[in-house]
């Protein structure tokens, strides 16, 4: 028998490689235009533009559009897209390898879902980001927005100045290639304040860090390393939290009650001095 001829063209290895799986449901785009919340004046970065199914409807609600689409096969489809729109950029480049605008701006994108956490940290990282609405997994989105009931590491070290929304799902249906699982629409905002003075924010991480270190096997014992015993039991107690609760349990808005009880500046006469 003659060996089986590999029929996989080069379109098709270079979406295997990015995991691209493209829009094909006109009431999805619409949902994640709809997401966006972009107003005329905003400055948009679309990562993974692909063919430009998202591209064109969102040039109709900013004022400019970059367009970041790393895949040459599907190229020439973009370009003809945005060379009808004057106000879009089209650029064929790594978005994880762009410097981040030095004015405010918004992502939105039906991202490759191999680059999500990269994707996540590059936003997170830019100054002057106002929002994020991405297209990710559902299990993902779910897991950063506290919907499986339990909170991730990233979620409540950046919650003081970054609120996480799960936007809706999407069925794998809607993509072509059509995936195994289906998406769900991701929006992070930054909020106007943090949550916490800003000086305060790196002691905030570094108590999150412990917690979730998993240092003496609970979130309790993890904080008596470095707070008085009494004190660690009385903030639990102020913020609801049972001792024996795993930390993946803990509500981001527990864990802003503990931080600001447990940093309060303490009472004079009494010892500073870890207890037991």
């Amino acid at each position: 028998m003659a060996p089986r001829r590999d029929r996989t063209t080069a379109r098709d290895r270079s979406r295997r490689v990015l995991s691209q799986n493209f829009l094909a449901d006109p009431a999805t785009v619409t949902r994640m235009v709809r997401a966006a919340r972009t107003g005329p004046d905003d400055l948009l970065l679309e990562v993974g533009a692909g063919r430009g199914q998202l591209t064109r409807p969102l040039a109709g609600r900013c004022g400019r559009l970059i367009a970041y689409e790393v895949d040459p096969t599907v190229a020439p489809e973009l370009a003809a897209v945005c060379a009808a729109l004057p106000h879009v950029e089209r650029r064929q480049a790594d978005f994880l390898t762009a410097a981040p605008p030095d004015e405010p701006f918004a992502v939105v994108g039906n991202i490759p879902w191999s680059l999500t956490a990269a994707v996540v940290r590059w936003c997170l990282a830019a100054p002057r980001l106002r929002a994020a609405t991405l297209l990710t997994q559902w299990e993902y989105a779910r897991k950063r927005t506290g919907d499986l009931g339990r909170w991730s590491r990233l979620t409540v070290l950046t919650w003081p100045e970054y609120e996480w929304r799960l936007a809706g799902r999407v069925s794998r249906t809607a993509f072509r290639p059509v995936p195994a699982v289906d998406g769900g629409i991701l929006r992070i905002d930054r909020r106007p304040e943090p949550l916490l003075a800003v000086a305060g924010l790196p002691a905030y991480r570094r108590m999150v860090e412990l917690g979730f270190g998993g240092a003496g096997g609970s979130l309790a014992a993890s904080l008596r390393a470095t707070h008085p015993g009494r004190r660690v039991d009385g903030a639990l107690r102020a913020a609801r939290i049972d001792p024996a609760t795993p930390v993946g349990l803990v509500w981001p808005e527990q864990w802003l009650v503990l931080f600001r009880l447990l940093h309060a500046p303490t009472a004079p006469g009494r010892s500073g001095g870890r207890r037991r």
